[in-house]
């Protein structure tokens, strides 16, 4: 989510709003997405050449070693696919046209800041190597990263203007003030902490007259955040004389933050203030309006998904999920990140946005090399659960078969229906595919990728998968591969290993010298 203005302002007001804190000894709760953006974006890795992934690798791996040095134990919690509801689809879209207008820029030479597209799956992969705790949501994580923090009495780290509305008992750590590449020692001792500023909803409110807490959603809502965008609530802006407060020229810069605030401290509960938002409307509007209002105002509150339990005991329940009825395996697959929110967008909204990266934007996306496979992966999704069977797909309700994609055009997006290849009937049912044998896994994934058993038979295990990909990328290709396009390809896949050779010559490790057999080849 995020409200408008709201985070620029409490940071003009740090004094007010915002205690000094050495944090060490603690659990914390990270918001995954936030931290690998700011990771990516303020450690100058190089954005435009399809992704600096080894040292954006270092960086995460170097920021949880500090939070260890403190004895600062991280649960890191990540967002996962849309809302049911696909009440944020709007400001989906209107992200991925500005993603587009940065990657652009960056392609010919200017600013922006576009995540690679492999930047989450490398993140996951260093927190597994680390054994850092995390968990994927099944949709977006504000709410269950605010119940655990309260129910571990601990604080948030995150740069989400939405954790400065969530009621926490210990509060919300900016990202932009956790100093983690600063560490200082506690004078006389050998203990280190890491020096932070924690977000004080009390002395927030306090400055608004010892405002209700209780009001604060209800001015997020207002406001306008990812959730909603009222064009309404300009009639209600335009009527009302929302009091500013102390003139200056930070004042006018957060006049809708300020007056907003200001107005909403002389209620007593959300009830009346409410009410008293309806009456600048007109009659006809108002019981919609109020309902909406109402329902985007529960997002501020707690969440049914206990995350501890995960923590605990690795068992992720959320109501939202449970009530699909999607198989187990891929619930708990999704809870771990073994699969992308891609797929949970596929299954539930038969519907998925295409990542924009930094590439020539007058040719074709690049995922549009994928698109086979792609409709190989909706195949195996289309009987999933019979209660995703009975949703109304308003898209395409005549095409059962249907998926649509918002991909890239030129410098624009565009929603394009795909098809979805009907598989045989040992790959109709969801729920038992991975009680299919190795054997015939093996055999979709070949057919699927196009390559003959035999092509692989003298590569070395580790390798065959990446070969494998490499065939499909030489058939698909609509710009033709030349050999030293592949000769770079087959050396980016032995530098790993390669340089695991020379840096751990004593390790007895099959990988190191099945790149050493693949490159006397």
């Amino acid at each position: 989510m995020g409200i408008r203005g709201l985070m620029s302002f409490v940071e003009d007001h740090s004094n007010e709003f915002f205690i000094d804190l050495k944090l060490r000894d603690t659990k914390i709760i990270i918001d995954g997405y936030a931290l690998f953006h700011r990771l990516c974006f303020n450690s100058n890795l190089e954005l435009r050449f399809g992704g600096d992934y080894d040292s954006f690798a270092d960086v995460v791996q170097k920021f949880f070693e500090s939070l260890s040095a403190c004895n600062i134990c991280p649960y890191v919690v990540l967002d996962g696919g849309c809302d049911i509801s696909d009440k944020k689809l709007t400001t989906l879209k209107d992200r991925a046209r500005e993603k587009i207008q940065m990657a652009h820029s960056l392609s010919v030479g200017g600013g922006g800041y576009v995540c690679p597209l492999l930047i989450r799956e490398v993140f996951i992969q260093v927190l597994i190597k680390l054994q850092v705790c995390f968990v994927q949501c099944f949709s977006e994580a504000d709410r269950d990263i605010m119940t655990l923090a309260n129910h571990w009495n601990c604080p948030v780290l995150s740069s989400d203007s939405d954790f400065c509305i969530f009621d926490l008992k210990t509060g919300f750590c900016p990202l932009n003030s956790f100093q983690w590449r600063n560490m200082n020692s506690i004078k006389g001792t050998k203990d280190y902490y890491i020096p932070a500023k924690c977000f004080s909803l009390d002395a927030f409110c306090h400055h608004f007259g010892n405002m209700n807490k209780a009001l604060l959603p209800l001015f997020a809502v207002l406001c306008g955040n990812d959730h909603i965008n009222l064009p309404i609530m300009e009639t209600f802006l335009s009527k009302v004389r929302l009091p500013l407060g102390a003139a200056s020229s930070k004042g006018r810069r957060h006049h809708r933050v300020l007056g907003l605030l200001n107005w909403l401290s002389q209620f007593a509960d959300p009830t009346e203030a409410l009410d008293n938002v309806l009456k600048y409307l007109p009659k006809k509007n108002r019981e919609n309006v109020k309902e909406l209002l109402c329902c985007s105002m529960e997002e501020y509150q707690q969440s049914q998904v206990k995350l501890q339990d995960f923590f605990q005991y690795g068992t992720y329940a959320c109501p939202d999920a449970l009530n699909l009825g999607l198989p187990e395996w891929v619930l708990v697959a999704l809870a771990k990140g073994q699969l992308s929110p891609f797929i949970s967008d596929a299954l539930v909204l038969r519907r998925t946005i295409l990542h924009t990266q930094v590439e020539n934007m007058q040719q074709p996306n690049a995922h549009r090399i994928s698109l086979p496979i792609r409709k190989i992966i909706y195949g195996l999704l289309l009987n999933a659960s019979p209660h995703l069977e009975n949703m109304s797909w308003n898209a395409f309700p005549l095409q059962r078969l249907a998926f649509s994609e918002v991909e890239r055009i030129n410098k624009n997006i565009k929603t394009s229906i795909v098809d979805a290849v009907e598989l045989p009937m040992d790959h109709s049912d969801l729920s038992k595919l991975t009680e299919l044998s190795l054997a015939r896994r093996q055999i979709l994934l070949l057919e699927t990728l196009k390559v003959k058993q035999t092509v692989l038979d003298p590569i070395p295990t580790s390798l065959k998968l990446p070969i494998a990909v490499s065939c499909y990328w030489l058939q698909h290709t609509e710009a033709k591969a030349k050999l030293h396009h592949l000769q770079a390809l087959l050396l980016g896949m032995l530098m790993g290993p390669l340089h695991a050779i020379i840096n751990s010559p004593g390790i007895v490790d099959p990988a190191p010298r099945q790149a050493q057999c693949l490159a006397a080849r």
